[in-house]
């Protein structure tokens, strides 16, 4: 049974049916008259599940719009800034949208409830008769019962995705647990608290890991399907997100003791599989391995448990790569990491490891990229990096003195750097004379996360050992030197910036801030004296003095500015850990708007006056 099917017709059909009172369902699937037509045929029954999975989150899908979001979302945080003035996230570093207007709101509002609403027509209507539900060993055991779990799983994601993007979500099941399903004149659901979100998102993953295989044994057909890896792993993430300060605000451990609990069931499970356990992709090489596990290949990786797809493409070489590479076309750069990110990478030195302003680190913010972890080369594109395709030539240092327009790599007409760095991860070292197609897919678990995720949950409930022994494994992938002798409020800093440069560019960064409350009992200009790491209010970047040598060696000098776009963020609380609730959904609902997004009396009645003209 290959996951790459193709999607029924059928299915597309249906995609153009009203059955629910609420704008973003409107449109979506309904299987009031066809059921029987898609349910009762084993393939559209496929194809329907198939089509499910196109809602999972996907951190790359801003790259397929080259105008308004062609950049990583962490152009949303301080590990980055859009250089493209349209691209929607300059609007979330300056807080300057609404309910009525703001892009990322409608798509993720939009996305989510339409692929729950899919998911709960599958669970309500899958036959296992059709399906076939018969003992098996191997994968397909049960197979109409694994589907429907798959179904669950996607759901609970799905709605736990809104709850992080939204804060109080609706959960669209009835008392009995079944599917709701809502016709013409039903109302929504109420939406029920962050906290409520989490316990049923937990107590559907386990009603559902079950049904699943751990992981699949033949992953050449079912690589990228919902396994029981991926379900443990998102009641992992939920309990976490549940323990942090912006959704326990007492510090009661026992949440985090709850967090700490589903990461021993994953490694309990993961290593029952010997061999096949889930691990860190690593070669043996500290300065290669964790560049290599994004780019060598993502499918069939071994850190990867669930991703949303395999894009085959060259758009994120074209989208990342520094603006002065080119040959039938030219690349443009968009995402710009900032110096705070940079900064945010120790020290090591003489075996020990140290932050940058420690003052035994021997850092020199002129030779700034000597001495750091590992990762900082493997994710960053600096000052004098060596990139371009070797083979055709194309390789040299690349080169972000700020001399103007179409001087090397720090501007161009349609992209550049305003902080003077580029992403590498994720990014091919592409022949742009010659360009090619790379396999492409952003994890949405893997087993890094895992690691870092059990030791946050360990350090919130005060066991010191058990967080370093997990935070040590990521960090002895790359040679970091191990933690030793911390605890309390040291160790959980150390984590959650382990946790920031480790999960760079896969959708974590805008949600960690906001749950760590990482914007409280600062401003911009109290912040100015902490180091640029610690600083999240304020962006950062760098301008050398002169071009690099052949070689990428530097001898002029770096000085240090603010970010040339978004130079300062805007966070104002509580309106900005949530989104809004888009203003036609709260019109459509009744429901109350998020706090801090409730319109004016005037544009209210401005909207009424333009709606009747």
């Amino acid at each position: 049974m290959k996951k790459n099917i193709i999607i029924s017709a059928m299915v597309f059909a249906l995609a153009g049916a009203t059955t629910s009172c609420s704008d973003f369902l409107d449109k979506e699937v309904d299987l009031t008259q066809q059921a029987d037509n898609v349910f009762s045929d084993y393939d559209n029954t496929r194809g329907f599940l198939a089509n499910i999975y196109t809602y999972l989150p996907d951190a790359f899908h801003g790259y397929t719009d080259g105008q308004y979001l062609n950049a990583s979302k962490d152009a949303m945080t301080d590990n980055a800034v859009s250089y493209w003035d349209v691209h929607y996230y300059h609007q979330v570093h300056n807080d300057a949208f609404d309910a009525t207007n703001h892009q990322f709101a409608n798509y993720y509002y939009g996305l989510d409830t339409k692929g729950i609403r899919a998911c709960n027509q599958f669970i309500k209507n899958a036959r296992t008769d059709v399906i076939g539900n018969a003992a098996k060993s191997g994968d397909d055991n049960k197979l109409g019962d694994r589907w429907i779990a798959e179904a669950r799983a996607i759901r609970a994601l799905l709605t736990f995705d809104m709850a992080c993007w939204f804060g109080p979500t609706p959960i669209f099941v009835n008392e009995d647990g079944s599917p709701y399903i809502m016709n013409t004149s039903d109302a929504m659901p109420p939406r029920s608290s962050f906290n409520q979100v989490v316990d049923w998102v937990v107590s559907e993953c386990d009603a559902i890991k079950g049904s699943l295989p751990f992981r699949y044994a033949n992953e050449d057909e079912n690589w990228g399907r919902i396994n029981g890896a991926a379900v443990i792993a998102l009641k992992g993430r939920a309990l976490l997100y549940k323990a942090s300060p912006l959704n326990n605000p007492n510090n009661d451990q026992s949440y985090y003791q709850a967090a700490a609990a589903a990461a021993e069931e994953f490694f309990t499970a993961n290593n029952a599989l010997g061999a096949r356990a889930y691990k860190l992709y690593s070669n043996g090489n500290p300065n290669s391995d964790y560049y290599d596990c994004f780019v060598s290949n993502p499918v069939l990786n071994p850190e990867y448990i669930l991703s949303r797809s395999v894009w085959i493409t060259d758009a994120i070489e074209w989208a990342c790569s520094p603006c002065g590479y080119g040959g039938t076309n030219k690349a443009y750069g968009r995402t710009n990491p900032t110096q705070n990110l940079v900064d945010a990478y120790e020290v090591v030195k003489n075996g020990q490891w140290y932050t940058i302003d420690d003052s035994n680190s021997g850092y020199n913010d002129q030779k700034p990229y000597e001495n750091r972890d590992p990762r900082l080369e493997q994710t960053i594109l600096h000052h004098g990096s060596i990139w371009g395709d070797p083979v055709n030539g194309e390789d040299r240092p690349v080169d972000v003195h700020p001399e103007g327009m179409g001087i090397n790599d720090y501007m161009d007409t349609h992209g550049g750097t305003v902080t003077g760095y580029y992403p590498k991860k994720f990014v091919n070292n592409m022949s742009f004379k010659s360009p090619t197609s790379y396999r492409h897919a952003c994890p949405i678990f893997r087993y890094g996360e895992i690691l870092l995720n059990a030791a946050e949950a360990y350090a919130g409930a005060g066991n010191a050992s058990k967080a370093m022994e997990y935070v040590n494994q990521v960090r002895a992938r790359v040679g970091m030197p191990a933690y030793t002798g911390l605890s309390g409020e040291k160790l959980m800093e150390r984590i959650q910036n382990e946790r920031r440069i480790e999960l760079v560019f896969e959708d974590h960064r805008y949600f960690d801030e906001r749950r760590w409350k990482l914007f409280e009992g600062k401003t911009a200009n109290s912040e100015k004296m902490l180091p640029y790491y610690k600083q999240v209010y304020n962006l950062y970047g760098v301008d050398p003095s002169d071009v690099p040598n052949k070689d990428g060696s530097f001898n002029g000098t770096y000085s240090y500015r603010n970010s040339a776009k978004d130079p300062v963020r805007a966070f104002n609380s509580p309106k900005n850990y949530y989104f809004p609730i888009p203003d036609n959904e709260v019109k459509a609902t009744g429901w109350a708007q998020n706090p801090g997004w409730e319109l004016s009396a005037a544009k209210k009645s401005e909207d009424s006056s333009s709606a009747t003209e």
